[in-house]
């Protein structure tokens, strides 16, 4: 009679196996498209059409610069970049001091808050568009810069909240107590021990709102019909409509919006996992 134990390694070594591969199939159907794309960007229009291979015959860098001429990605640029900025800037201040003041101050009735905040989670965000829109057109906000912005702060906070809440609840109560006996004030606790302590968990929120801010398109579409204020996403349908039989040049237009949030996530992938991982092990 065999033994069993004998045979455990060589099982686990194919299940190990199987998995990697599984895995790396996994990983090549999700980045199927994006090769595509790049690929069909740099061929010209007969061979976009005609030609299913990943490397084109010609290399065709020009579709670039003519995309980006011609679709004054410039300006969607610039606008993309100035609205993350804001957006990040707004969701970061106003998430670190709410999930701060639901971890450790003692406010009334901020279970019931904080309950609520979590529960607008489950409301649909294309149904808010239409009450935002008109709250907007009440204050004379629509098609303004200021106007499309604050929906995407207050769309942004009840993750970003949560997240760092369940971070900040997981830091020993002795660093606050050790910092009040030096004489520091609760400001100077929040900003000087919590705020450094919390980088991976607040990182990851300004992480989660860049690209969602940058890939944000029906709010702005409803917002914005001067293309001077006009993000990436819906600039890329304005381009769409002028080249919609040239697939070389839409692909390329379409890699050019989707290269910094491609860039950003290798970069701070790792930063990413971390995070979330940070906010959602308590100590």
């Amino acid at each position: 009679m065999k033994d069993s134990g004998s045979r455990k390694p060589y099982t686990t070594g194919n299940f190990n196996i199987i998995k990697e591969l599984f895995l790396l199939g996994v990983s090549l159907i999700c980045l199927f498209p994006i090769l595509w794309m790049i690929s069909t960007s740099l061929k010209g229009t007969q061979e976009a059409f005609t030609s299913y291979s990943l490397f084109p015959k010609e290399w065709r860098f020009d579709n670039y610069i003519t995309a980006w001429k011609q679709a004054d990605f410039g300006v969607y640029f610039f606008n993309s970049g100035f609205y993350t900025a804001l957006t990040m800037l707004g969701v970061w201040l106003i998430s670190t001091l709410g999930a701060y003041g639901f971890a450790r101050l003692r406010i009334p009735g901020k279970k019931i808050i904080f309950y609520i905040l979590i529960g607008s989670l489950m409301i649909p965000i294309p149904g808010s568009f239409i009450p935002l829109y008109l709250l907007m057109n009440k204050y004379q906000l629509t098609g303004t810069r200021i106007g499309y912005i604050l929906p995407l702060i207050s769309g942004g906070l009840a993750t970003s909240i949560f997240i760092l809440k369940s971070f900040f609840e997981g830091v020993p109560k002795e660093f606050e107590e050790a910092a009040i006996i030096d004489g520091c004030s609760k400001f100077r606790i929040f900003s000087r021990i919590m705020i450094p302590l919390s980088k991976p968990s607040w990182m990851t929120v300004l992480i989660f709102t860049a690209m969602s801010t940058w890939n944000e398109y029906l709010w702005a579409l409803i917002m914005f019909s001067r293309k001077e204020l006009m993000p990436i996403q819906v600039g890329l349908q304005v381009f769409q409509g002028q080249y919609f039989t040239k697939y070389e040049m839409l692909m390329a237009g379409t890699t050019i919006a989707a290269v910094p949030m491609i860039i950003i996530y290798i970069i701070f992938q790792k930063r990413i996992i971390s995070g979330i991982m940070a906010g959602g092990i308590k100590g």
